[in-house]
């Protein structure tokens, strides 16, 4: 295998989430939740929501109040899970992201950027199954 390897090792990073920056945070919220069908993982906060998927076939859609609404060089972005958060971050970095902001005492993600810059974050999600995206009971 190669330093920089291509693709994850299995079980060690997937796409859990899709976050949305919005203005109309509760409107945001009631919309998708209807259009997908889906629940909300827990009550809001007053900036940040979750909608899960019953099924257990989505990703996560997540959303963000922003009083400015999306942001200038983004919408959305993905939270990426991982089982290995510091290998994956290492990885990407190979790969040719860019660090944006560091793990932090108190957060359980790390802020890369793609080659074109489009921001991403690996979320630390040890004990979590290859591609389980809440702590919900199955």
């Amino acid at each position: 295998m190669s330093a920089a390897r291509a693709v994850p090792e299995d079980g060690k990073l997937w796409i859990g989430s899709v976050v949305i920056d919005c203005k109309k945070f509760d409107e945001m919220i009631r919309f998708w939740k209807e259009a997908l069908g889906y629940e909300l993982r827990r009550p809001p906060s007053d900036d940040w929501a979750i909608l899960y998927d019953p099924k257990k076939s989505g990703p996560n859609i997540s959303f963000q109040r922003d009083p400015d609404g999306p942001g200038e060089t983004y919408w959305f972005h993905f939270d990426l899970y991982s089982s290995d958060p510091e290998g994956e971050v290492a990885r990407l970095l190979r790969l040719g992201a860019t660090m944006v902001q560091p793990a932090q005492e108190g957060h359980d993600y790390a802020t890369l950027a793609d080659p074109d810059g489009n921001p991403f974050d690996v979320v630390q999600t040890r004990g979590f199954k290859f591609g389980q995206r809440t702590t919900l009971d199955d």
